[in-house]
């Protein structure tokens, strides 16, 4: 009996390690696909407005995230992961998700990027204290849209619509969580 519950105890144990092993594993290879992505995204950025390439050289921070879907009718959410940057090296992953309500329909996906202006800017968001209200703007990238933008309150943010169509007159907010590697 006794040689049974150690059998058992061992069987256990092998199977909630491969669990631990795959799940780790998995959170691995999606910070690395979107490492990969944010990456891809950045030269997108770039190749759209080449004098962004002096806010990626010249921000303290910045975070990218590659890929956010958007979906709305009358009540609307958005969410997407992606990677921050301190000085130039990616630290960490990040999660936005975004909250709407008003007169919307449609889906679309879109690129982001915020640019931080100094280290307090982002510790406040690496903190998880940086949020978004109906009164932030983004700039849509465009070839020159980043030579003449301005840090709001040590950040500036820029948009990019990778496809979709999205009609809306809402207010809402975007929150985010960041998660150091």
């Amino acid at each position: 009996m006794k040689k049974y519950k150690m059998m058992s105890l061992a069987v256990l144990l092998l199977i909630f390690t491969a669990g631990a092993f795959t799940n780790t594993l998995q959170a691995q290879n999606k910070s690395a696909k979107v490492l990969k992505e944010s990456k891809e995204a950045k030269t997108f950025f770039i190749k759209t407005d080449a004098s962004m390439k002096n806010l990626f050289n010249n921000s303290y921070g910045y975070v990218i995230f590659p890929n956010i879907g958007k979906g709305a009718f009358i009540a609307g959410g958005a969410g997407g992961r992606g990677t921050v940057y301190e000085k130039g090296k990616a630290i960490g992953t990040a999660k936005m998700v975004q909250v709407t309500i008003g007169l919307q329909a449609g889906g679309q996906a879109y690129r982001e990027v915020i640019f931080f202006e100094n280290k307090d800017a982002l510790d406040r968001f690496k903190g998880d204290k940086l949020e978004f209200s109906g009164q932030a703007s983004a700039v849509a990238v465009k070839s020159g849209a980043s030579a003449n933008a301005k840090y709001n309150d040590g950040v500036v943010v820029f948009t990019q619509e990778r496809g979709g169509l999205m009609l809306e007159a809402s207010i809402g907010g975007q929150k985010f969580n960041y998660k150091p590697f």
